[in-house]
């Protein structure tokens, strides 16, 4: 599988927590040529449970863009502390129907709000990333056993903390030396992607935003990992309401067309509030 890098993410002025971390655009590019997911292809599939398939589940169609599904209501996104609790509410149901959890659920349409605002060409909605959150980590519950499933805590942060194999260039991994000290993934030899939405450090360093409002771009914690996502989705004006514009952001996460097709079906699902399935 061949991956490709993000293009650099041009200055912009982002309202709000938005201009929370390190846009660093200039970081050497080998360490986001291979971004966020390599560690998890092939590493995890083998293992999920997925929700019990309804009889009834109506079969998605092929378009690209998938639909968007409901959106969330409009919310203050630079209100103090965590804005997503704000859509406790409207993420219940939503919830119930498709089995993602309901931190996630708020985290996405939270990330959602806040690109709407922050990059209004991008028209992302909160079912692309929870696509995306479905096909990385099961949105935050995958451990590597098949029997003790993770979860995300009352304050959105992965327990155990997500982190996947060494990227030391064996198998079918690339070969990513450390860029971070082993803050983020305790590896001071090799990089490893980490947390939900499975960022690498040198790309977290990019992307990384706060948006739970504690003042850190943490990406364990899941409000923070899915407005990092919408960030690298949106970057270089991309506009996810057309088929290239959905394509070229979801190519930008992994560059295959296996990935695209995956991602395409969960967010459709999503958007017919119903569980996503392999």
């Amino acid at each position: 599988m061949t991956y490709r890098p993000p293009r650099p993410v041009p200055d912009r002025n982002r309202p709000g927590r938005v201009n929370a971390g390190c846009g660093c655009a200039g970081i050497v590019m080998v360490v986001t040529a291979i971004v966020l997911i390599i560690a998890l292809t092939g590493w995890m599939f083998s293992v999920f449970s997925d929700v019990a398939t309804p009889a009834t589940r109506e079969p998605v169609p092929a378009d690209v863009p998938p639909a968007a599904a409901q959106a969330p209501p409009l919310i203050d996104v630079h209100a103090p502390g965590r804005t997503s609790d704000t859509l406790a509410e409207w993420a219940a149901p939503i919830a119930e129907q498709t089995g993602i959890g309901p931190q996630a659920v708020r985290a996405y349409g939270n990330a959602a709000l806040v690109a709407q605002e922050a990059w209004p060409q991008c028209n992302l909605a909160w079912n692309t990333l929870a696509g995306i959150g479905w096909v990385e980590t099961r949105h935050g519950t995958y451990t590597g056993r098949t029997f003790d499933t993770g979860r995300l805590d009352e304050a959105g942060f992965a327990q155990p903390p997500i982190i996947g194999p060494a990227l030391d260039g064996s198998g079918q991994f690339a070969e990513i030396r450390d860029t971070d000290g082993g803050a983020l993934d305790g590896d001071a030899t090799f990089d490893r992607a980490v947390g939900p939405m499975q960022f690498l450090p040198g790309s977290w360093r990019i992307y990384g935003r706060d948006a739970n409002g504690d003042g850190v771009a943490d990406p364990q914690q899941i409000d923070d990992a899915a407005l990092a996502s919408a960030n690298l989705l949106c970057a270089d004006n991309r506009d996810l309401s057309t088929p290239e514009g959905w394509r070229d952001a979801i190519f930008s996460y992994n560059n295959s067309n296996d990935y695209v097709v995956k991602v395409r079906d969960a967010a459709a699902n999503y958007a017919m509030n119903q569980p996503a399935h392999r």
